[in-house]
């Protein structure tokens, strides 16, 4: 193999357009990862593409798919209200106080009163249900009630009443290799970005155990971009960004996906020193990732308008010496695939 697994204790940025095979090519270093490695993972998948990481494809390698299996019995889904996947779930205890507030467009001057009953509340050991703060008699409480049920969080599948267990706690959890968060699963983006910076901001705060970690962003344009849309996204970029900057030295790596590298913050990529490139065939894109990956000769870069679907460039602590390869096949089943273009055939 041409990469060197001991290369992701730095951050690596992989990117290809739409149709250039990142997403098998993504599943297929995860594997080998997997099986090369005692690293532990987290993905978080906003696409449901990783969700059948712990399941061998019937085709597979024989002697992959035996190296594998160990593995793959300690690979964790968890999905909101998939079958035999772990429910996701995030109580609002483990929510820390900016992300709620975000979550509730709470501006700490504007709407200096509801946020001040947000904070007591947070501080109380028994918060009150929904239905006590629409009956209270205290005007900030009962507005706090109405925008919380405007704004359907109450109605959010990860609060899971009554169902015990965090997803925060198989994120800390050293018995599971690797841990996939089934963003894509989620019926809101508001719940996709709360989960995201929640786990995002649970590993920083544990950065002390220097626990080796690698934290995969599929889809890394909607999970961090550079300009986020609201308050909640902009809280998971913050954390990205802190991570990319500071989290190698607690054995925090981030592995990214994209395609589209200049929706990335420039922070975040100036600090990856691995380089995965797939196929490019905007001109915009391959200029750009020429001027960020400064390690890579251009004219290698310019190659990856000619690349067929799987077959990229990799460079930085991960290859020796930059090198075109092609990936092999996924060993197990893909979560996600295109839809079939059986329309196209004539009747």
């Amino acid at each position: 193999c041409l990469a060197d697994a001991a290369g992701f204790d730095r951050h690596t940025f992989l990117c290809g357009q739409s149709g250039s095979g990142k997403t098998c090519s993504l599943g297929v270093m995860l594997e080998r990862l997997l099986i090369e490695t005692d690293l532990r993972l987290v993905v978080l998948d906003p696409n449901s593409d990783f969700v059948r990481l712990g399941d061998l494809r019937p085709d597979a390698d024989p002697a992959l798919a035996g190296r594998y299996r160990q593995a793959a019995a300690r690979v964790a889904v968890y999905s909101a209200g998939a079958a035999g996947r772990q429910r996701l779930r995030l109580p609002a205890a483990e929510i820390d106080p900016a992300a709620q507030a975000a979550l509730l467009r709470l501006d700490p001057i504007d709407d200096r009163e509801e946020y001040a009953a947000l904070a007591a509340l947070l501080a109380g050991e028994n918060p009150p249900t929904l239905e006590a703060l629409t009956a209270s008699s205290r005007p900030e409480a009962r507005r706090l009630g109405l925008r919380v049920r405007n704004l359907g969080v109450d109605r959010f599948s990860i609060w899971a009443p009554g169902e015990a267990g965090s997803v925060l706690d198989a994120v800390r959890d050293q018995d599971l290799r690797c841990v996939v968060i089934d963003l894509g699963s989620l019926a809101t983006r508001e719940e996709q970005a709360l989960v995201a910076g929640a786990v995002l901001g649970d590993l920083w705060r544990h950065r002390q155990e220097r626990s080796p970690m690698l934290i995969v962003i599929d889809e890394a344009h909607n999970v961090c971009p550079a300009e986020p849309p609201d308050a909640l996204t902009a809280l998971a970029t913050e954390q990205a960004i802190r991570i990319a900057a500071e989290g190698r030295k607690f054995g925090l790596y981030l592995l990214l996906s994209t395609p589209r590298p200049q929706e990335i913050p420039q922070t975040v990529l100036s600090q990856a020193d691995n380089l995965v490139l797939m196929r490019l065939n905007s001109l915009a894109d391959t200029a750009f990732a020429e001027a960020a990956f400064s390690f890579v000769p251009p004219s290698l870069i310019e190659r990856s308008v000619t690349f067929c679907q799987g077959e990229g460039l990799i460079a930085g602590k991960i290859s020796p010496w930059p090198a075109l390869l092609r990936f092999d096949h996924r060993i197990t089943q893909e979560g996600g695939a295109d839809v079939p273009a059986t329309w196209a055939t004539a009747r």
